[in-house]
């Protein structure tokens, strides 16, 4: 710990000397890590004394989508799908709440097999009366697929089936890619959005070009912010290729149960050890 005091020291020092070593004064030169809207300032310092470069992603805001279209033709042709997929609560109320101001009855969906994603969406399903066919064991597109291919009776019995999978927007999804690849026809039904569409969109595409090194979370409650953002239960495949930091044992396992495989852990609870940690992994 006394190294790395040494090595924060010095990093502070090089800003006030205005110099731009990109030694081991700033470790985190040419590095740039997601980080959360509400990060502590402390975080946020640390990092950028050691050369990191922090991009935020927005303020979860979960809202009526821009419009309704692609969700009421589904609605209104309910009949021609087999399959309905809530991967999560916000899935749920927008979706009911829709299909109610249409018109239509909660019965309706007696006739397509429900599966719910996370215990919030199953109780809120059952709430409403709504029947459930499938409940995963757990939030990845892996354990949701297998759980419906076993109730189908396997892969061979997907093929030609008809899944509405109502979501924060026509975003594609591994759950899409995984059902279509085994002949069935997943159609992705705006339903509600976690942000603003340009914020939504100039994350993803600093996503999809590989724009980050490191994602930190300070908190539990961060990971499954940035899991509701995306609209993704499967954090692994959004962020492969970035090192995962957190804060704590109880963000790890968080982090764990989206799909990620966490790369470093603070060595004690505080912005200043995370930050160090960062820093020292991408030294090594």
């Amino acid at each position: 710990m006394a190294d790395s005091a040494f090595l924060f020291r010095n990093a502070a020092d090089s800003r006030l000397d205005n110099t731009n070593s990109v030694s081991n004064n700033q470790p985190l030169t040419g590095r740039t890590i997601l980080i959360a809207y509400s990060a502590p300032q402390e975080l946020r310092a640390e990092l950028e004394v050691v050369g990191a470069r922090l991009i935020s992603w927005p303020k979860l805001d979960i809202s009526p989508p821009e419009t309704y279209a692609s969700l009421d033709e589904a609605i209104e042709n309910l009949f021609g799908y087999d399959w309905l997929i809530f991967r999560n609560v916000n899935a749920v109320t927008f979706f009911l709440g829709r299909l109610q101001e249409l018109g239509h009855e909660i019965s309706e969906l007696d006739s397509v097999r429900v599966c719910a994603v996370r215990q919030e969406a199953l109780q809120q399903l059952e709430e409403s009366h709504v029947h459930v066919d499938v409940i995963p064991e757990g939030l990845s597109t892996q354990q949701v697929f297998e759980a419906i291919e076993t109730y189908t009776g396997g892969r061979s019995a997907i093929r030609g089936l008809n899944f509405l999978v109502p979501s924060a927007g026509p975003y594609p999804t591994s759950l899409q890619k995984a059902l279509e690849d085994a002949g069935a026809r997943a159609d992705l039904a705006t339903t509600y959005r976690t942000c603003s569409t340009s914020d939504f969109y100039r994350i993803s595409a600093l996503l999809r070009g590989g724009a980050f090194d490191c994602v930190s979370f300070t908190s539990a409650s961060e990971v499954l912010e940035l899991a509701q953002l995306f609209d993704a239960n499967d954090l692994g495949e959004l962020l492969k290729e970035v090192a995962v930091a957190c804060i704590d044992q109880e963000a790890a396992q968080c982090a764990a149960k989206f799909g990620l495989a966490v790369n470093i852990t603070a060595s004690a609870v505080d912005a200043t050890a995370l930050a160090q940690a960062i820093a020292f992994y991408f030294l090594r």
